[in-house]
């Protein structure tokens, strides 16, 4: 398939595929399934629409262990957790289907009018169809982080705080590196961000600096090595200091036969040189797995801490702080201070 060579040679980031690939190929998997024997020029505003429905009933299942009761026995189960995907999702799965029959008219695979009928289907519209909505994402609570604190290593502990503290996006926590430090606030300015594609001309003030503040700078100093290539937070390094640890708060001294004894059991992968977002959001879960509280992810802190510096210093000043572009989006990352807005109705009243 042209299209498809197309996005494995364009969607590439520091040499490896970008979560665009996996995400383009979701949406044309189900242009593949309800018009694979078809030609692409008869694909018209009916059939977009005909995908369109398949993404709203589609099925979104789990697979899980069941254990008989009466053998004993573990067997896999596939379980329907709800149906449909989301309607915003939905939209942008859309936009993408639309993209490829756009790269074919521009490649001269398809007549433009192909794609021009295409573009007359608009996009669902929130409480006008039966696509479900997704909520949005709340700013994680401060009880609910000091809850999961305990249970998660030292350097995901301090992984946490950072962000919670710069309003970083998880991303630019888990590959931070080098940092600038020459004045009392320091600059980090991470090697890729997510919508470093659009500044072609390499703009300096579109460039994404995460600003970190003296507390913030307590919590990276004993992270901070003289190399410029190591991350600074290490799976490596936290293994290490946990058997560090472990072997400092031995009861006992260690005897030659147990310094010799072979480690048995499955042979684990090998550790890997900086956290990624899925690891470092994999620890979040099972720290709150144990501390028996409701899950949160990540990106809740940059929530958290935008919608504070919203509450304080307005919501220019957030914008500048969470690095958006536009208003728009900084209004979905901070919530709104209805606070201030109660204090102030019942004083003008």
């Amino acid at each position: 398939m042209a299209y498809w060579r197309f996005v494995e040679a364009y969607y590439v980031k520091d040499g490896k595929p970008t979560s665009e690939v996996e995400t383009i190929r979701q949406a044309v998997r189900f242009v593949r399934h309800l018009y694979g024997n078809s030609e692409a020029r008869d694909f018209g505003p009916l059939c977009l629409k005909a995908v369109r429905n398949a993404m709203v009933e589609h099925p979104i299942t789990r697979k899980t262990k069941v254990v008989d009761p009466v053998s004993k026995a573990v067997r896999e189960e596939v379980i329907v957790i709800r149906h449909g995907l989301s309607r915003r999702y939905i939209n942008k799965q859309i936009g993408r289907t639309k993209r490829m029959f756009a790269w074919a008219v521009e490649e001269e695979l398809l007549p433009a009018a192909v794609h021009e009928a295409l573009t007359r289907v608009k996009g669902l519209r929130k409480g006008k169809g039966l696509a479900r909505e997704k909520p949005r994402i709340p700013p994680v609570a401060d009880a609910a982080v000091e809850a999961v604190l305990p249970y998660v290593p030292p350097a995901i502990a301090a992984m946490i705080e950072l962000q919670r503290l710069s309003g970083g996006r998880p991303q630019d926590v888990v590959g931070i590196r080098v940092i600038d430090m020459a004045g009392p606030i320091w600059e980090y300015r991470p090697r890729t961000y997510k919508t470093e594609h659009h500044n072609d001309n390499a703009i300096p003030e579109k460039e994404r600096v995460v600003f970190l503040g003296p507390r913030a700078q307590a919590i990276l100093k004993p992270y901070i090595t003289m190399s410029l290539v190591d991350y600074l937070f290490s799976p490596t390094r936290s293994e290490q200091d946990r058997n560090t640890r472990r072997h400092q708060n031995r009861q006992s001294p260690m005897t030659p036969s147990q310094d010799r004894r072979k480690k048995r059991g499955r042979k684990r992968a090998p550790l890997r040189d900086h956290f990624d977002v899925a690891s470092y959001r994999r620890a979040i879960r099972r720290a709150c797995l144990k501390a028996g509280i409701p899950m949160w992810f990540p990106l809740q802190l940059s929530h958290a801490r935008g919608t504070e510096v919203r509450k304080r210093f307005g919501l220019e000043a957030t914008q500048a702080v969470l690095g958006h572009s536009e208003l728009g989006v900084t209004q979905v990352y901070a919530e709104v201070d209805r606070d201030a807005a109660r204090r102030v109705m019942a004083e003008i009243e």
